[in-house]
This record gives structure tokens, C-alpha cells and sequence, in this order.
């Protein structure tokens, strides 16, 4: 079976761009070494890591991958740029972790490997490709029944265009300009209405609140701007 191409060739370019750069804590990737913590700590509140078979879908320079490898889990990670796949592999060697990374994508992964994982991650990545329940779906096949699935994106709201576009990428250059679009951002309806297309169960959704100037992350009721979102395969 073929399986169409889910990816935007201009979006892999530019965080192969970056992928030099993925590990400087103050560099263009600030943001995400900021976000990484909160994002490892609420996908361990959810699921027990050690010894668990985590997929990390989007998985740029590793550092998701990473933690959840440092926290006893048996990680794999994919992604469709090669050069921050090439940037996570040689971190390893700094690190002494393991995680098997892959260039493919969740749809092929799915036709290989249906119902092999525990738990997911997608942490802002659904907002870069061209269809985001496509990876809904996939995922879905590809975690066993019971499994966990984790996503991060963009509320598509004025608050996030203000905070997440012109505040990020042209007034605080947190993120380089063209970063992310507007129109890709992704409602929480729209996500958990992919969800039950799917036959997952959404059972949390928070908000995800960063200071830049202090550099702390924190939960948050409100989901206005980032999210992080929760849901389960029936077993």
C-alpha cells in the first residue's frame, strides 16, 4: 500500500535551517528548551514512562525524545527533515541516551507498525503539516489499546496571532519570522473533533503559559493561546 505524503517540503527546510542551532539553550530554539520540562512533566503525570514504548512524532534536534528517554522510556523518534535528524543522532553521543530515530513519517509508521506504542507525543508539530487529523489518525493506529496520546499546538485565536506570531517572531525575535502561520493554527474543537473521527478519547486539555522575560512555563486554565491536550485509545 502507498501512502501519500503528509508534509510540506518548505516547513521541513526551514527547521533544517535551524538544526545547527537545535541544542543552544539561547538560541533560536529558546523557546522550546524553556517548554520542554512542563511538557515532559505533564506526559509523565499521565503515563508511567520507565520501560513504556513512546513514539515522539515530530520530533526536530530530540529534545523531547531525550527526556523521555532519561526518564526509562523506549523511545522512537521521526521526523521529515533530515538535518535536525542528523543534529539529534550526533547529541547522543554528548548524551549517552538512546532513541531510535527515524526519518519517515506517522502515516508509513502506521502501515509498519500498527498498535506498537504506549504512549505519543506531538508537540508543535500538527500546526506545520497541510493535514493535522491525517497524524490524528495515524497515531491512533499506531498506539495499542489503552495507549496515551500527547499533543502541544496553537489555538487559532487574536491572542495567539498577538502572542504566538507578532510578539514571538517580529517584536521579541524569539522565534525566526515565518515561524508559524495563522491560518494552520488549530482550535481545541477542531483537534478533538479529529480525535473522535479517530476513536480517541480527548480527557484533558490545558493551557500553556510562557513568560519569555523570566523564561518560566507554566499549566494553565486558559487555553486561548498554547495548548497541550490529553487523550486515550479505548482499551
Amino acid at each position: 500500500m502507498t501512502v501519500s505524503e503528509n508534509v510540506d517540503r518548505s516547513e521541513t527546510a526551514k527547521f533544517d535551517r535551524l538544526a545547527s542551532r537545535w541544542w543552544d539553550p539561547d538560541g533560536e530554539s529558546r523557546p522550546l528548551h524553556d517548554l520542554n520540562p512542563v511538557r515532559l512533566a505533564y506526559v509523565a503525570e499521565r503515563v508511567s514512562l520507565r520501560g513504556a514504548r513512546v513514539l515522539d512524532v515530530g520530533c526536530g534536534g530530540g529534545l523531547l525524545s531525550e527526556a523521555l528517554a532519561a526518564a526509562g522510556a523506549d523511545v522512537t523518534a521521526i521526523d521529515l527533515a533530515p538535518g535536525v535528524l542528523d543534529v539529534a543522532r550526533l547529541h547522543l553521543y554528548e548524551s549517552g541516551l538512546k532513541v531510535d530515530y527515524r526519518e519517515i513519517s506517522a502515516e508509513a509508521l502506521a502501515e509498519q507498525q500498527p498498535g506498537s506504542f504506549d504512549a505519543i507525543t506531538c508537540m508543535e508539530m500538527l500546526e506545520h503539516v497541510p493535514d493535522p487529523a491525517s497524524i490524528v489518525d495515524a497515531c491512533t493506529r499506531l498506539l495499542k489499546p489503552g495507549g496515551r496520546w500527547f499533543a502541544s499546538t496553537l489555538n487559532r485565536t487574536p491572542q495567539a496571532f498577538a502572542l504566538g506570531i507578532v510578539g514571538a517572531e517580529y517584536l521579541l525575535r524569539l522565534l525566526p519570522r515565518g515561524t508559524h502561520h495563522y491560518r494552520q493554527f488549530i482550535r481545541p474543537s477542531e483537534l478533538a473533533a479529529a480525535l473522535r473521527a479517530s476513536g480517541l478519547e480527548l480527557d484533558d486539555l490545558r493551557g500553556l503559559e510562557y513568560n519569555p522575560l523570566t523564561r518560566r512555563a507554566r499549566l494553565v486554565d486558559s487555553v486561548a493561546v498554547n495548548y497541550l491536550a490529553s487523550a486515550r485509545k479505548p482499551a
